[in-house]
């Protein structure tokens, strides 16, 4: 995604009919150059700075969805949309930092003093994911500020570090500066590719705190923004720094301002009517400034569709990662954490872009088919749509392995038959289990029980070897069953137990034991995990476990110690296993899925990754070089500003989305596919009236405009009004 700008721009109100002052800028001292050449060593400083920012932000924003759902404990919609409501922020906060660099505090003191913020933004948040650092109202109010302070630092910084850099050149040596604005927006998908990658690794593969190193994960991306801040000063010598010249974005504002007032006031029949509701503002402000306005407010227009694209696309830090966790990470070789997937997105960018640049658009205009911006802007809103029709299409494939979702009044129950010989179970006024489960058969899926109410007391038969025994069990709704049936002391017994109700999180394993021994048990799975099991089919709670092979466990008994082999324990299954005789030295275990392992690998997310990180390419990048294309110099930064509100406008959406109209994960990708095909229907509209201009000719026919009906104004009503 393109940076912002701080273009320079004069402070200095234009006399009504007159064109701005064009006074002199102060003269600023050479830096030194690079190796002989033309490019300033000053821009090596900066460089390095927009890395490490970016490795800072992206690395701890991949994390951010995970940490909301795991050390929070937050459901997804509510961790998306946060994490929404913080993109958005860091995208409407830019105007904040232009405004100051522009008209108060210059670009470098901007910068120094928002990055400071962003540093202790950075460290809060940090601190906020130290687990024994107070309880969870604390940890959610340093994140929250944490976050708040970040969100002012990055989007303040934005639309300046990028233009400091072109400062720092001198105008004749453009061909440089396009060169650097190149190696500038490598520093950015290079920190990006980078950090995504990294950051998820120090969460999971690295644990602290008996859990997930959120504090590492945050507090990594914290010190290469104590980097990116040392690195900038460090420079301080060498740079170029032009005194703040005045807010143009301000200047647009309230000339638009002006000419709507104005013409609030001016609405009687005798004063004739102008050719555009801007020329309303004629009287206070330039023709000049008027006409660029104009050229702006037509580029601004198109823009009021572009928000359903990034509603789309900033989905792959949260719903999309999301997924993921659902999703079978092992490629073999390496075991991908889900939020690492978010890294394809920058390193497909750097792949794309060439192969546009010099292979398909060329190709293109040998065919010559007329691939214009607007089209192309239309073609990446459909790949991303396309990617999230196949998104879709996964969840519904992710969710044949779910638990079924259960409703009041409704539970689930199945058998597991430990006893030597089949058994018959029959439940009171139930159809369920018309054939005998036999001794240690994998259970089938679980039956629907049907409750008359909140809960409900129900009378079990169990028929075993011509006996017949009677048990009650009261069972509650959405709840999950096992009964389990055995043999104690030479006669048929049961125990009812409560299973997992949904697929552990973030593609976790989870296993209990049954100690179907006549002695208690101690096991060991790993270095980490110990359980206490009491004998006579006694039942252990379900731990979580990284998804892995555990073949090293023991089992401590009253009689010695044991090797205890529990084999794979997948991505997000359940399991139960029973501990069934000592033998040989070695523990005999039986093991039963009870929730079925991620079945779908996380491979199959690289198409979508594939079509929206074409559609980026078709779609930002080509906008923005349009936009630019379509307005005068003096407006880019205005442009610039509407360009990010759109990525803000889109966050809103999707948390407004995620929060107020709350539906099956599937049915929401589907819904933002089908906005995003309607909005590229308006667009392609809008697009087709639009006519392209070239802003010099523009400003010409303006002036020629602006003089001949010079002469026809007559006086207007102009109350309260400085002339």
């Amino acid at each position: 995604m393109a940076e912002g700008d701080c273009t320079p721009q004069p402070a200095k109100e234009a006399q009504a009919g007159d064109d701005p002052p064009k006074g002199d800028f102060p003269l600023q001292k050479k830096s030194p150059k690079l190796c002989g050449s033309n490019y300033p060593l000053s821009i090596a400083f900066i460089v390095v700075n927009e890395f490490c920012e970016r490795f800072s932000y992206y690395g701890m924003r991949a994390v951010l969805t995970l940490y909301f759902l795991s050390f929070f404990h937050w459901d997804e919609n509510l961790s998306t949309a946060v994490y929404h409501a913080f993109s958005a922020l860091c995208y409407f906060t830019p105007v904040i930092g232009a405004i100051m660099a522009d008209s108060w505090l210059g670009k470098y003191k901007t910068i120094i003093y928002l990055s400071i913020v962003y540093v202790v933004g950075h460290l809060i948040k940090s601190v906020g994911a130290i687990p024994s650092l107070g309880n969870q109202a604390v940890h959610v109010v340093l994140s929250m500020v944490g976050l708040f302070l970040i969100a002012l630092g990055t989007g303040g910084i934005k639309p300046c570090v990028s233009a400091f850099g072109g400062d720092q050149f001198e105008e004749e040596h453009t061909s440089e500066r396009s060169k650097f604005f190149s190696i500038f927006y490598l520093s950015i998908n290079a920190g990006s590719l980078i950090s995504t990658f990294v950051t998820p690794v120090l969460r999971g593969d690295v644990k602290c705190f008996g859990e997930d190193c959120y504090a590492l994960a945050f507090g990594v991306p914290a010190a290469l923004m104590v980097l990116a801040l040392v690195v900038f000063i460090a420079g301080s010598g060498l740079y170029r720094k032009t005194p703040p010249q005045g807010n143009v974005l301000l200047e647009v504002c309230k000339c638009i301002g002006f000419a709507l007032k104005n013409r609030l006031k001016n609405r009687s029949p005798e004063i004739p009517k102008r050719d555009h509701w801007l020329d309303w503002a004629s009287e206070k402000y330039s023709k000049q400034l008027i006409g660029e306005v104009k050229m702006v407010t037509r580029v601004l227009f198109l823009f009021i569709p572009l928000p359903m694209f990034w509603a789309l696309f900033d989905q792959q830090g949260s719903r999309w990662t999301l997924q993921a966790t659902k999703m079978n990470a092992d490629f073999g070789i390496y075991v991908l954490q889900p939020d690492q997937m978010q890294f394809l997105n920058p390193l497909l960018i750097l792949v794309f872009i060439p192969i546009f640049d010099f292979g398909l658009y060329p190709l293109i205009n040998m065919c010559k088919l007329n691939f214009t911006p607007i089209r192309k802007m239309a073609t990446g809103m459909i790949l991303a749509g396309l990617a999230f029709g196949l998104a879709a299409i996964i969840e519904v494939k992710i969710n044949e392995t779910d638990m079924p979702r259960l409703v009041p009044k409704e539970s689930l129950i199945r058998v597991l038959n430990l006893a030597k010989n089949p058994v018959q179970v029959a439940i009171q006024d139930k159809d369920l289990f018309q054939q005998p489960v036999e001794s240690f058969q994998n259970p089938a899926e679980y039956s629907k029980l049907i409750l008359n109410g909140e809960q409900q007391s129900l009378h079990f038969t169990l028929q075993h070897q011509g006996l017949t025994l009677a048990f009650n069990y009261t069972m509650k709704e959405k709840s999950v069953y096992s009964l389990i049936v055995f043999e104690a002391e030479g006669s048929l017994s049961s125990r009812l137990i409560t299973d997992l109700e949904a697929k552990p999180e973030n593609g976790l394993a989870a296993v209990r034991f049954i100690n179907a021994l006549s002695q208690d048990v101690n096991l060991t799975i790993n270095s980490k995990s110990f359980i206490a099991v009491q004998k006579n089919y006694s039942a252990s709670e379900y731990s979580l476990l990284e998804r892995d092979i555990y073949n090293d466990g023991k089992c401590i008994t009253e009689t010695g110690e044991f090797p205890l082999e529990l084999g794979l324990l997948d991505f997000g299954a359940s399991y139960t296993v029973v501990i069934t005789n000592i033998s040989g030295g070695a523990v005999e275990t039986w093991k039963s899925e009870d929730i079925k392992a991620n079945n779908v690998h996380m491979a199959w997310q690289l198409p979508q990754y594939l079509l929206i990180s074409a559609g980026e390419v078709m779609f930002s990048i080509t906008g923005l070089a349009f936009s630019y294309s379509q307005s005068p110099a003096s407006m880019k930064s205005v442009l610039q500003a509407g360009w990010l509100l759109t990525v803000a406008v889109g966050n809103t959406f999707v948390l407004i989305v995620a929060e107020a109209a709350p539906m099956a994960q599937w049915a929401e990708f589907v819904l933002f596919t089908v906005l995003l095909f309607a909005v590229c229907i308006i667009f392609s509209i809008m697009g087709y009236f639009y006519v392209s201009v070239d802003p010099e000719d523009l400003e010409e026919k303006e002036e020629k405009r602006e003089t001949s009906s010079r002469g026809n104004m007559i006086g207007l009503v102009t109350q309260k009004t400085k002339l």
